[in-house]
């Protein structure tokens, strides 16, 4: 079975990833993780994040023994790689390591922005996760001072609006959901409930195809 979950920055979808690939005893990707790797390459090297040429050879050299880097996590990084992502040559060279994940035995839950319509578009169970824009400045806010780093709510409000706008008009892959999504608001739901609402999701699918 393959599960994929999208949404917006902040919204809980890794989270949400990691927790139902323990459940189903499935392997869990977080795609975001490729792109912000891609994005802290550039940026270590002092390089232009637009710069395609460059882009696509850090790209083409992921390691992905260093995607548990916590620097991959901050907020830095997170914003460099909306801009990264935006690049389509770049989309193109990690669309087929995505998906090599996702065929694999015994099972994928693979969190991002595009996984339901175009990563995996015939993914068994398909859930687009929502979350308020102020909640979801809250908790990054949160996030980034439990790391000790410095954060201010206003700033990282203004940052995820920005992302937004940027994720859901870029020319390819724009976030949005796939039609056959479920929608999963979780801007008043705690870490277990929102656990629960997608498992029921994914239950739900199940039984109605006859799974055991």
């Amino acid at each position: 079975m393959i599960i994929a979950i999208d949404g917006p920055a902040a919204s809980g979808k890794g989270t949400l990833g990691k927790r139902l690939a323990r459940h189903y005893g499935y392997r869990h990707l977080d795609t975001g993780v490729i792109y912000r790797a891609v994005a802290k390459s550039l940026m270590d090297a002092g390089a232009d994040l637009n710069d395609e040429m460059l882009a696509v050879s850090a790209a083409l050299e992921l390691d992905p023994e260093k995607f548990g880097n916590p620097a991959l996590k901050t907020q830095a990084v997170g914003a460099a790689a909306s801009v990264v992502s935006a690049i389509p040559q770049v989309r193109q060279v990690l669309l087929s390591f995505q998906r090599r994940f996702a065929e694999d035995p015994p099972g994928a839950v693979l969190d991002g922005r595009d996984i339901g319509t175009v990563i995996c578009p015939n993914a068994d169970v398909k859930i687009f996760v929502v979350a308020d824009a102020r909640v979801r400045a809250r908790r990054r806010t949160l996030e980034a001072k439990a790391r000790g780093e410095e954060a201010d709510e206003a700033a990282v409000l203004e940052d995820i609006l920005r992302r937004d706008e940027r994720d859901q008009n870029r020319a390819i892959a724009p976030l949005k959901p796939a039609a056959d999504a479920f929608l999963l608001d979780n801007s008043n739901l705690d870490i277990e409930g929102g656990v629960r609402a997608a498992i029921a999701i994914v239950e739900a699918v199940r039984a109605s195809r006859g799974s055991s």
